[in-house]
This record gives C-alpha cells, structure tokens and sequence, in this order.
C-alpha cells in the first residue's frame, strides 16, 4: 500500500511538473510571437553570422567583401532591442579588427579593411541603433509592428462595411485613401436599428488627408461606432460634436453627413455637419437632386444645431453620399464637381449598379491627391 501511494505520489508530481512545463513553453511561445519574449535566438543567430562571415572575408576576400558585415547589422535594427543591438554592434567592431589585423593595412590591396569600411559600417549600425530605439520608445513589438498595423487597416475596412440590406434594396461603397495609401481619413459607420427596419450611415471626413489624418480618423470612427446606434438620431451628431471638442485637437474639426432611412417606406432623413449635399436620382424624371441639410462642422462651435432634411427614395431611385475629396479640387469648384460627378453617374448608375461607386471615382477623381468616399443607396 505505502509502495503503491508513493508510486502515484511520484506520478502526480511528474505529471505536475510536465504541466507546468507545457504552460510555460506555451506561454513562451506566445510572447515570442506577440513580440513580448526575449529575442535571444535572434542575437544568438546574428552573433554567430559575425564570426562566419568574418572568417569568409580573411578566407576568400574578394568573393566575401568586408562590408558584408552590414547584412547582420541591418537585421539587427529590424529585430533586436536596443541592448541586444550593442551587443551585436561590438561583436562586429572585434570582427573588423581581426580583419584588419589579418588582412594587413589598406595599402597592400583592394581587399584590405580601409577607413571607408569603417565608415560605412559604423553609419549603417548608427541608422540601425536608431531605428531600435525609436520602435521601443513609441512601444511598438519588436516583431509586430508590420502585422500590427496591417491587422489596424482590416479592422478599419471591417467597420466600414456596410451592413446586408433587405431584398429591394442595394448598397455600393468604395473608399479611396490619397495617394494609394493604406489609411484614409474618410470614414464610414453603419448600423441597422430599431430591429433592422432603420438604416443609419455616417460618412465623416477628418480635417487632413492620408496618413495625416489617419490617427483621428481611426479614433473617431470607434468613438462614432459606439453612438451610431445607441443615441437617438437627432442626438448623433451633437454627442459626436462634443466628444471631438474634448479632444481638444489643433486641427480637430470634421464634417460629415448622417442618414437615416427606413427601410419598410423609404422615408429617410439627412442630418450634415458642414458636409457636401446628398444627390438623389428621381427614376421618375431622371435628374439629380441635391440633398443640403444644415450644421456647422464639428469640433468647432459647442452648442451646435443640426436641422435634418427629409425625403423619400421611391423604386427605382439613387441616394448618394460623397465627401469633398470627390468633387472639389485646385482648379474646380464644388459645384462643377458635383455636376461632372451626376453626369458620370447617369452612365454608371443606370447602366449597372454593381462596381458604381468604384467606377465613378475612377472617372470623376482617380488621381485627385485627397481621400475619396462614395456611398450609393439604390430602392428596386
């Protein structure tokens, strides 16, 4: 009996400890990937790589040139913290002087150490060590960033998704940023409401453009995804005036347009804060009509007012919502943007709805250095 007992005494405990084991590697694992682990294996990998491709250069210099020292040195930049990146650097400071002393003074040869090697190293290590401690100070995994600001961009184009719309019913977005880049600061949020019978849309666009603008715009499209929703229509955009007046930001105004449409009559209303008109397409008689509702931008005035304009989209009809990046330019005004703009759209809109909005700011706007939203609404 005592045998048996301390026989699974000792079998509790083994399979304790290679519990413990199995969580911390696996702990361990995960911080290595989020980039919260120790980069040792990396420092181990680029410390070995110096030596090796010292002894390449004393053993064949001319097919293994002394600046190749400069390989490890760049990786180490992109993956090592800066301590670690020390410790590389002076592996690669002996590595040089090894070399030298082996290789004999500069003069004897092509392939000896010369100052310009030094030089170029020691500046390559310098831009290294630079980029180490900017990426630490701003906090950013020493492995993660890229994929952290990819998983940011997919989580931005997630929350602009336009949500699935009832039978008779479609819906077309494409969103542009400036200059081909990832980040845009034109934004949209929408939501259906009231058990799915209420469409509401905000399409905001942030003072700035591209990049510039893209830490605003990201802040504001969650704070706005959290009111759309939870607020009365009419109480929308003054809660989004005054969140962004709290924000307190030397360039913190922005405009944008709401909609609410219900989506049983077509009855909707426009409430704009210093935004572009709405356009809306009569199947009835064929023309463009704009859409104007009033209010100041937001971020500007406390207090604001924001009166909504009311309408209906019959079948047939086009509702269209755009931000000013589309229609408005350095050599044309708002005005005849918008005309050009209902002109494109006559061939776009009535020809074939899917693909509409991507066409028309191909047409209209395709090289304009400014972000690009276009939102189309279309009742069968």
């Amino acid at each position: 009996m005592a045998s048996g007992a301390a026989a699974e005494t000792l079998t509790a405990r083994v399979r304790k400890a290679m519990h413990r084991a199995r969580i911390g590697v696996r702990k361990a694992m995960v911080d290595y990937f989020r980039g919260d682990g120790s980069d040792w294996v990396a420092l181990a990998a680029l410390l070995l790589s110096v030596p090796a491709l010292a002894g390449c250069t004393i053993w064949r210099p001319d097919w293994f040139a002394p600046t190749a020292l400069v390989l490890p040195i760049v990786a180490g930049g992109l993956l090592l913290r800066p301590a670690s990146l020390l410790a590389l650097y002076g592996t690669s400071a002996v590595a040089l002087i090894v070399e030298a002393a082996l290789l004999g003074p500069y003069e004897q040869g092509p392939d000896r150490i010369t100052p310009g090697t030094v030089l170029v190293v020691a500046a390559v290590g310098l831009l290294g060590l630079l980029i180490a401690q900017f990426r630490s100070r701003v906090g950013v995994p020493w492995r993660r960033g890229g994929t952290m600001l990819f998983d940011l961009r997919e989580r931005i184009r997630v929350q602009s998704a336009l949500p699935q719309l009832p039978r008779g019913w479609h819906r077309e977005m494409s969103l542009r940023p400036a200059g081909g880049q990832s980040f845009s600061g034109d934004f949209v949020v929408a939501s259906r409401t009231h058990g799915g019978h209420i469409l509401e849309v905000v399409l905001t666009d942030v003072s700035g453009k591209g990049m510039d603008a893209a830490s605003r715009s990201l802040l504001l499209s969650g704070a706005f995804g959290g009111l759309l929703g939870s607020l009365p229509p009419h109480a929308f955009l003054p809660a989004a005036n005054g969140y962004l007046l709290r924000q307190d930001w030397s360039e913190g105004f922005a405009t944008a347009i709401h909609l609410v449409l219900d989506l049983e009559s077509g009855d909707y209303e426009l409430f704009s804060a210093g935004h572009p008109p709405a356009l809306q397409l009569s199947a009835g008689s064929g023309r463009w009509e704009e859409k104007a509702a009033e209010g100041p931008l937001l971020g500007i005035m406390d207090g604001a007012h924001f009166d909504p304009i009311k309408g209906t989209l019959r079948p047939g009809d086009v509702l269209m919502l755009f931000t000013d990046g589309l229609v408005e330019s350095a050599d044309r005004d708002i005005a005849e943007g918008i005309d050009r703009l209902t002109g494109e759209a006559d061939r776009y809109v009535t020809a074939g709805f899917t693909g509409a909005a991507w066409h028309l700011i191909e047409a209209v706007a395709k090289d304009v250095h400014d972000d690009r939203a276009l939102l189309l609404i279309r009742r069968d």
